[in-house]
């Protein structure tokens, strides 16, 4: 069996995934800090503990928080062109 130490089955127990709960209970911008803290976090001890997989969970929550940016911008700019009709 392939184990993901980046993203594991715990986390995914359920209908609903924990960084989803996570980004449900916040605001955007709130959400925005969390993913940029844990990339900082992951980032900052990766030589003295996790190594190279802590350099992939940053990579990850990178990924994540693109994402999120990115919806955000396709939202405003739905907004954006709705708001010039």
């Amino acid at each position: 069996m392939n184990r993901d130490n980046i993203n594991p089955n715990h986390y995914k127990q359920g209908k609903v995934e924990a960084i989803d709960a996570i980004q449900s209970s916040m605001t955007p911008e709130q959400f925005k800090g969390y993913l940029k803290g844990n990339i900082f976090k992951y980032c900052w001890r990766f030589e003295d503990k996790g190594g190279i997989e802590d350099l992939k969970k940053a990579q990850w929550y990178i990924n994540r928080l693109i994402d999120t940016i990115g919806a955000q911008t396709e939202d405003n700019q739905v907004l954006s062109s709705f708001s010039k009709l």
